[in-house]
C-alpha cells in the first residue's frame, strides 16, 4: 500500500516542475523581447500583461526634466536604459530641440505635424520633437528602440502613402543607410502628404553634391539649404536643407540650341559646367608623337572625383565603348587608376570583335555589349584591321571601321577582313540604362565613329546623362613607321578633333582627351 501513497506526491512533483519550467521560458521570452530585441511585450510574444500607455520614464539631467512617452503600441525603455541619461544623448536632444523650434518660426513645422524621423538609431530627433509639443512623432531604424523608434524591416518606411506632414534625417545619416539612396528617397517621398517638408541635415561639400542630393527628391522644390553648426566634433558644421513636396518638379530641361549643329533635348546643369573650368587645359597643338603624350598628359588629368564628393548618386556605371581587352582600359586603367570614392562601379563594355568576347564571360562585375555603338539599330560591316592577335597601330584586331552594309565596299579595303555585325543606337541603349541620378563615366574609342556618336548624343539628349567622357579622337595622324607621312586611315585632321573637344567642353561636358 505504501507505493500507492507515493503516486500522488510523484505527480505533484512532476507538474510542479512542468509548471516552472513552462513560467521559466515565458521569463526568458519576455527578457528576451524587452532587453534584446528592443520591442515591446504582447501575447504574440508569450506575455501576459503589458504596461500602461501613459506610462512616462523621467530622464534625469535635463533642464525641461524630459518624459520619454511610449507610444500605443506600448512600450518600455531599451536595454542599456542609462543612455537615456548620457550626456552625449542629452547633448543631442538639446541640439535637435533648437533646430526644431526654428524650424516651427519658420512655418516648416508645428505642434500639430504627424512626424517622421529617418535613421534615428536613438531617437534623440522623436525625443526633441516631442519635448518641443510635436506629440505625434516616430523615428524609424533597422532596429527598434522603443517607445521612440520602431524597426524598419528592409530599411523600408513602414507606414502608408501620404502619412506624415514633416520628414526628418539629422546627423547625416542618410547617405549612410544600408539600402540604396534613390529608393531610401522614393520611399520617404511616398509617406510624405503633398505639400508635406522634408528636411535634412547633410555633408554635401561642394556644389556637385548639393545638386545630386536634390536629384534624389526630383519631386520636391528647394525651399531653403544654410550651413549651421553641429553638436560634436565629428560633425563641427552641417547643411540643412528643406524641401517640399510637390508633385512633377525635377527633371531634365529642355532647350532649343546646340553646339553640334544639331537640336538638344538636354541642358547640361551649371554645377557640372563649373567643373570644365577647372579641368585640365587641352593641348592645342598637334603632338609629334600622341602614344607619347597621352602618357605624359595621364598625370595631367582632372578626374570629377578629385573636385567633387560623388557620394550623394544612385548608382556608379562605367562604360567602356570600344573596349578591346579586358587589360587594354578596363583592367589596366579603369580599375586600377580612376579615383572611385570607395564606390562599386557596374561597368558596361562595349565591343564588336568577337575575338575578345569569351574574356568577358569570365570577368566578374563586368556586362559585355557585344555589338557595335551607332547611331540606329542595323547590320554594319565591320573591318578588323591586320593580323588576329597584335594590338598595334594599323595592325592589331579590335581597331577596326565600321559602315553601314550599303556603302561598305566603297568605304573599306577588300584587302583587309570584313564581317557583318549588330550596330545599336548607343545613345538610346545609355537612355534606357542610367538616369540623371547615376554617376556616369564614360571612354571612347571608336575609330573614327566619334565624329556620329558625340552629335547623336547631343541630338537625344543622352549626353546630359554623362558626368565625365575619356574620348579618343581618331584623325590622319603622323605614323610610327614612316617619318614625315601621315596614317590614310583616317581624314579628320587634329584641328577637327580639337574642335569637337572644344565644343564638348563648352557646351558643358567634362571632356579628357585621350590619345
Amino acid at each position: 500500500m505504501e507505493p500507492a501513497a507515493g503516486k500522488p506526491s510523484f505527480l505533484r512533483n512532476i507538474m510542479a516542475r512542468v509548471l516552472f519550467f513552462g513560467v521559466l521560458i515565458i521569463v526568458v521570452r519576455f527578457a528576451f523581447i524587452v532587453t534584446i530585441a528592443g520591442e515591446s511585450c504582447n501575447l504574440r510574444d508569450f506575455c501576459f500583461f503589458t504596461l500602461p500607455e501613459n506610462l512616462n520614464f523621467v530622464i534625469p539631467g535635463t533642464a525641461a526634466n524630459m518624459a520619454v512617452r511610449t507610444t500605443t503600441a506600448g512600450g518600455v525603455v531599451p536595454a542599456g536604459k542609462d543612455l537615456y541619461t548620457s550626456k552625449d544623448w542629452i547633448k543631442a536632444v538639446q541640439f535637435y530641440s533648437s533646430v526644431f523650434q526654428d524650424l516651427i518660426a519658420e512655418g516648416y513645422l508645428s505642434p500639430g505635424s504627424k512626424s517622421l524621423c529617418v535613421e534615428t538609431p536613438a531617437g534623440q530627433e522623436v525625443q526633441a520633437l516631442k519635448q518641443i509639443g510635436v506629440e505625434d512623432s516616430i523615428g524609424i531604424f533597422k532596429k527598434a528602440s522603443k517607445p521612440l523608434v520602431v524597426s524598419a524591416k528592409g530599411n523600408r518606411v513602414p507606414f502608408d502613402d501620404d502619412t506624415f506632414d514633416f520628414v526628418f534625417s539629422g546627423g547625416d545619416r542618410l547617405d549612410k543607410a544600408a539600402r540604396p539612396l534613390d529608393l531610401l528617397a522614393s520611399d520617404i517621398l511616398r509617406a510624405l502628404k503633398p505639400e508635406g517638408f522634408v528636411v535634412v541635415h547633410a555633408r554635401a561639400k561642394d556644389e556637385y553634391s548639393f545638386n545630386s542630393f536634390l536629384a534624389l527628391f526630383n519631386s520636391c522644390k528647394l525651399v531653403k539649404s544654410r550651413d549651421i553648426e553641429g553638436y560634436d566634433s565629428d560633425m563641427p558644421y552641417i547643411k540643412e536643407i528643406v524641401l517640399q513636396k510637390v508633385a512633377g518638379a525635377g527633371g531634365i530641361v529642355p532647350v532649343k540650341e546646340s553646339n553640334v549643329n544639331s537640336v538638344v533635348k538636354c541642358s547640361i546643369p551649371g554645377h557640372k559646367r563649373k567643373l570644365v573650368g577647372n579641368a585640365e587645359p587641352l593641348i592645342m597643338e598637334e603632338p609629334s608623337k600622341p602614344w607619347i603624350t597621352l602618357k605624359q598628359n595621364i598625370k595631367n588629368v582632372k578626374y570629377l572625383p578629385s573636385m567633387a564628393d560623388i557620394s550623394f548618386k544612385s548608382r556608379y556605371v562605367y562604360v567602356d565603348v570600344g573596349a578591346r581587352s579586358y587589360g587594354s582600359s578596363i583592367g589596366s586603367w579603369f580599375r586600377k587608376q580612376y579615383p572611385k570614392q570607395n564606390k562599386t562601379f557596374e561597368v558596361y563594355a562595349i565591343e564588336a570583335d568577337k575575338t575578345f568576347h569569351d574574356e568577358y564571360r569570365v570577368k566578374k562585375g563586368i556586362t559585355l555589349l557585344p555589338y557595335a555603338a551607332w547611331v540606329r539599330n542595323e547590320t554594319l560591316a565591320f573591318e578588323i584591321n591586320g593580323v588576329p592577335g597584335k594590338e598595334s597601330e594599323g595592325t592589331g584586331r579590335g581597331m577596326g571601321r565600321i559602315r553601314p552594309v550599303k556603302s561598305s565596299s566603297s568605304a573599306m579595303s577588300l584587302s583587309r577582313e570584313v564581317n557583318e555585325i549588330q550596330g545599336f543606337d548607343f545613345a538610346e541603349w545609355l537612355k534606357s540604362a542610367v538616369t540623371e541620378k547615376d554617376f556616369v563615366v564614360m571612354k571612347m574609342d571608336v575609330e573614327g565613329t566619334e565624329f556620329d556618336l558625340i552629335p547623336r548624343l547631343f541630338e537625344t539628349g543622352a549626353i546630359c546623362l554623362v558626368d565625365e567622357i575619356f574620348l579618343e579622337c581618331h584623325y590622319n595622324r603622323w605614323q610610327r613607321c614612316c617619318p614625315g607621312q601621315r596614317s590614310s586611315k583616317y581624314e579628320k585632321t587634329y584641328g577637327q578633333c580639337l574642335e569637337l573637344f572644344t565644343t564638348l567642353r563648352e557646351s558643358g561636358v567634362l571632356v579628357h582627351q585621350w590619345f
